[in-house]
């Protein structure tokens, strides 16, 4: 599953918080961090094919693709951060989450479907449109590691405060619902424990800056309103 800083914050100057040392200054260049971005949709992009090339496109791979599309494309065009974290097990944890299923794709079988199609159908759209209305309220402000680029509350962000989170657990929920195995559940399940640590580490970062905090009080819930 692809993953983004759901929420980033933009102003004139770093907000409080860690100073991003001078031999990585060059990482809040536009013109390497666009590159940044395209080298990490790399990946993406080849997973698509082989996902397709080997299970074909069933309706709940077509809407996760769907998911993973909808992250390249804003990626390539983010805006460029004021602030990004220098801790460097918050860029392996980046890493190993966004890169999880990728990285075990391998392992990964076709299982059998243990409830109706049209169900996961359902949630497969559903999941969608939760992500595709996260990543529109979202705009350019999109990244991997935790770094400040522009608050966002508008839209599905004054609910919760990782929508595309939310909607990628349940695109990979319906996944595993049709294509169950033990091996299958165990493996996306740890994918998404991944983001729920990257969420809350993100937040770690980006609670410094005083807005991001406000926030964080007005809209308590991460992924589930009245829940989560």
């Amino acid at each position: 599953m692809a993953s983004a800083n759901q929420i980033s914050i933009a102003t004139a100057a770093p907000a409080p918080g860690p100073a991003l040392p001078a031999r990585l200054s060059f990482l809040m260049n536009p013109l390497v961090d666009k590159i940044v971005a395209l080298v990490a949709c790399g990946p993406f992009l080849w997973q698509l094919y082989a996902n397709y090339r080997r299970y074909g496109f069933d309706t709940p791979r077509v809407f996760l693709a769907l998911h993973l599309l909808a992250f390249v494309l804003p990626s390539l065009f983010r805006r460029t951060p004021v602030r990004v974290t220098p801790n460097p097990l918050y860029w392996l944890l980046a890493f190993v989450a966004t890169y999880w299923n990728l990285m075990t794709a391998g392992f990964v079988g076709p299982g059998h479907a243990i409830v109706p199609r049209g169900l996961t159908g359902l949630i497969s759209i559903f999941g969608t449109v939760i992500v595709l209305v996260a990543r529109v309220n979202l705009g350019r402000n999109i990244g991997l590691v935790p770094a400040q680029r522009k608050i966002v509350t508008r839209g599905i962000y004054g609910v919760v405060r990782h929508p595309i989170y939310a909607g990628g657990f349940l695109l990979i929920v319906a996944v595993m619902l049709r294509s169950y195995s033990p091996l299958n559940v165990a493996l996306f399940s740890i994918g998404m424990i991944l983001f729920m640590i990257k969420s809350i580490v993100e937040e770690n970062f980006l609670r410094t800056d005083p807005e991001y905090a406000a926030y964080m009080e007005r809209v308590p819930w991460r992924w589930i309103p009245g829940a989560f």
